[in-house]
This record gives structure tokens, sequence and C-alpha cells, in this order.
């Protein structure tokens, strides 16, 4: 790839766009941009032959169309690489998060997600507040219910420490993501669905909702009743302008931890006191 190409614009009235932008994509081979009033050609290759074939027809024609002619030469930067650069690997508890262009770190436990779409990576401080939650609470043997699974990165987490998990979403496109990622890393789940707590009948040891305050108050009483006795519940999602929604609605539980990142908070309950 150059390090740099030349992006030739020609400003017209828009009755002509159609007619200039198909002659102009007629002479070359690189892609051809429409504007409302201009035409727009990108390429490594020198503009100067376009620009001379461009004069060349108005001239010739009895009434020459009207126009503008700008040449830029631009840096040709690779989209793919500066996006790979943005990613940063998050290092939270006991994980560490990394995209494959990054190496595994010694002594974490490391999980693969290539950030897609709005699914958790580990960036935003919801999940990372929830991994360190996680971190704490989830040990070897428990039984993990993942609601709002998004990547499914909090469920797989929780297998990474031995955890038998569970997960949901409302939304069809996340649980596939979680599939793959959960694929991605050689993990596997015991149950996986479209749709959210209340479509399971099972108790859990632990169970995580990294949602919104307001969902977590409309679906509160399905949250606590699967979860076990002595079982705890990690709830996320949650600014701390709502925070009252929350423990208004769980002031039946123990609160025993609270977590706060940004203006975001994590609050962990304990079932049974």
């Amino acid at each position: 790839m150059n390090s740099s190409y030349y992006e030739l614009t020609i400003i017209t009235e828009p009755k002509f766009v159609d007619i200039l932008g198909d002659f102009v994509a007629s002479i070359t081979d690189d892609a051809v941009e429409f504007g409302n009033d201009r035409v727009i050609l990108r390429t490594e290759d020198s503009v100067d032959g376009v620009i001379e074939s461009l004069k060349e027809i108005n001239d010739s024609l009895s009434s020459p169309l009207p126009l503008d002619i700008k040449v830029e030469e631009k840096e040709n930067i690779d989209w793919i690489q500066k996006y790979k650069d943005s990613i940063e690997p998050i290092d939270t508890g006991k994980f560490y998060i990394h995209p494959e262009w990054y190496e595994p770190m010694e002594g974490k436990i490391n999980i693969l997600i290539n950030p897609a779409l709005a699914f958790g990576s580990g960036h935003h401080a919801t999940t990372y507040s929830c991994l360190k939650a996680i971190s704490e609470y989830v040990k070897s043997g428990d039984e993990v219910l993942d609601v709002g699974c998004g990547s499914g990165i909090l469920a797989l987490a929780s297998k990474k420490l031995g955890g038998e998990v569970d997960l949901c979403d409302t939304d069809p496109i996340a649980v596939d993501s979680a599939k793959e990622n959960f694929e991605l890393n050689s993990e596997t789940y015991n149950d996986i669905w479209v749709g959210s707590v209340n479509k399971s009948s099972k108790v859990y040891d632990i169970v995580i909702a990294n949602i919104i305050a307001d969902v977590l108050k409309a679906i509160s009483k399905q949250l606590k009743e699967r979860v076990k006795e002595d079982g705890f519940l990690i709830l996320s999602g949650i600014l701390d302008t709502k925070e009252n929604i929350v423990t208004d609605s769980f002031k039946d539980m123990e609160l025993i931890d609270r977590i706060k990142k940004d203006e975001w908070i994590t609050l962990i309950y304990k079932k049974g006191y």
C-alpha cells in the first residue's frame, strides 16, 4: 500500500453529476463516489490523465459543463491497523482480556475477545467491575447464570474459574456473539438462550446481571428467585444517579459489596440473612 493517495473532486451542478460520474468511472478502475453536487475519485495513481480527459470532453461540448476541479494528496491510512492500535487489553481482577493481536499475559486468566458491535470487551466500567467481582465471588463448581450476556465475557470469566454457566440475552445477535466467543476460547457452556431470566427454572450459586437500573428493577423478583440460599447476586450497569432504584428493589437481600468506577456502580448481594 502506498503512503498516500490522490483525491480528485469535480464539483458541478447536481443535474450533471450522474453523467459526469459515469464518464469518470468509464476511464478508471478505481471507485467513484457520487455526491449531491460532486464526483469524487480516490486513487493511488496519477489523476493527470483523468483531468486531461475531462477537459478534452468538456471543451468539445457545444455548452461546456460547469466544472470546478480540485486535487488533494492525502495520507493513505491503514484503518484496520488504526482500529487495532486503539484497542487496549484489560487487566482486572484475575483476568486479562485481550484481542487476538495481543499476546496472553503470564500469571493471569486470559480471555480472548475480539471487539465487535456494542458488546462487552471489558473496556466499559460496568464490565470491568463485574470481572473484578467475579474474581472474588465465583469459585470452582459454582452454578452461574449470566443475564444479558452480551459478548458472553462474564460467563466466560466464570467458566475460566471453574463455574458451570448458563447465559441468556434478549438480543439474538448477542447470543450468537457469546457462542462464538466461547468457541474462540475453547470453552463450553451448559445452556444458552434468547430471552431473559424468566425462561429458567433453576437456582444458581451466582447470578450476574449487567443491564441497566430500570431493567434490574423490572426483573428483580425473577433474579432473586434464581439465586440459591447463601448465593450471590452481582448487579451492574447502574448509573450512580439511579442506584437507589436498585437498592430499593433488592433491600430484602444483604448488600455485601459495592464497586464504583467512574459514574457506574456494581452491587453484590447475598441471599439468606
